[in-house]
């Protein structure tokens, strides 16, 4: 399957976030050595800036797909091969509330248009993809008549689009489904996050037959965001078994950089990345991964260039407690670990700070004494 990474266009359309020139050149040469099969970079039809930072991608002679998005006319298409790009995705609208808005609802003129469109991409020879924005609120119908001429056109792929991210994974199932048995034209999963949903809907389109997906890294995107490239990388490393290998210093990498360039804060708890999301607190779970270290974590901290941790906070139990000692050289007595653990309970509930190993052994020393 692939990951057509978009952050450096769809990702960069997030409200306050603009990446210059030497943040695009590095963000793209990172997500190549991530895991990005493919990489979507921009829209040429911005102007000359644009135009400019594309070229300078290019001349980077990635060995993978560069793309460009484009709105399915012929003067974003005209820039978009002055860049010298050979892939373009050709967006246009397919629900009836942005035909209405877009065409003022004339869906002939709008297939007119696109058909021209497609005929001088295939001419030049272009890798094509046609964008359907807001398929997830089109008439299925429609969708069969666009893919339709697609197909007729040489276009290469459909690009079904959860614009405004309304969709379940099971509706996306059933929708992509039926699409790939038209045998019209392979799917892409282009799916947002307004409810939740982004990255299991790219998966469920996926598993329904699509074979190629657009990521952005950290999610980031516009209102909440895209479909994620850590996740879905890690998905189909360890969910769908391809033989993927995942670089948990280049993935690191890219999530620093995409992080540090758009001014966006990570989650501790957000999957893959976030920084406590190898950290064990509860008593069950500590003893657990002590004797077993797949006990409660379904891939590894290094697979992903993260660490384990215990820490000492108000779940903790006495297994916490022995480790920590341990570690720092101390042998412990169960009888005195067992007379601390309520006071370690207190102490981090009062102060709503989890106690340092050197605060363990002072209390455990102390009581020991007494």
């Amino acid at each position: 399957m692939i990951i057509n990474d978009t952050t450096l266009r769809d990702g960069e359309q997030a409200p306050y976030v603009a990446f210059n020139t030497d943040e695009k050149i590095a963000i793209a040469s990172a997500l190549y050595l991530a895991g990005a099969d493919e990489l979507e970079v921009g829209i040429p039809a911005m102007g000359v800036k644009e135009q400019a930072d594309i070229k300078e991608i290019l001349a980077l002679d990635l060995p993978l797909r560069i793309m460009s998005w484009n709105r399915a006319t012929m003067s974003d298409l005209e820039a978009s091969l002055a860049c010298g790009l050979k892939a373009v995705d050709l967006s246009i609208p397919v629900s009836d509330i942005l035909i209405e808005a877009k065409f003022k609802g004339d869906k002939t003129r709008l297939l007119k248009n696109l058909e021209e469109v497609l005929h001088v991409s295939r001419s030049e020879g272009l890798f094509t993809c046609i964008g359907g924005e807001d398929s997830s609120r089109a008439d299925l119908g429609f969708l069969k008549e666009v893919m339709s001429l697609g197909a007729q056109e040489g276009a290469d792929r459909f690009r079904y689009c959860d614009t405004v991210g309304i969709m379940r994974p099971h509706q996306i199932y059933e929708h992509i489904f039926a699409l790939c048995d038209l045998h019209l034209l392979e799917i892409e999963m282009h799916t947002h996050n307004d409810f939740g949903m982004a990255t299991a809907n790219a998966i469920s389109g996926l598993e329904a037959g699509a074979i190629s997906v657009n990521t952005t890294v950290i999610g980031l995107g516009e209102r909440a965001g895209n479909a994620s490239f850590e996740q879905t990388l890690m998905a189909l490393t360890h969910l769908f078994g391809e033989a993927r290998t995942v670089d948990a210093k280049a993935l690191h990498h890219v999530v620093s950089l995409v992080q540090k360039a758009a001014h966006q804060t990570i989650s501790p708890t957000m999957p893959i990345v976030g920084k406590n999301i190898f950290s064990h607190e509860s008593g069950i779970h500590v003893n657990g991964m002590i004797k077993h270290e797949q006990a409660y974590e379904a891939f590894s901290p290094q697979s992903v260039g993260m660490k384990r941790t215990y820490p000492i906070g108000k779940h903790s139990g006495s297994s916490t407690l022995v480790y920590h000692l341990r570690a720092m050289g101390v042998e412990p007595e169960h009888e005195v670990v067992n007379r601390i653990l309520p006071t370690v309970r207190e102490l981090v509930t009062e102060r709503k700070k989890v106690l340092n190993k050197k605060e363990l052994k002072a209390l455990y020393n102390a009581h020991k004494a007494g």
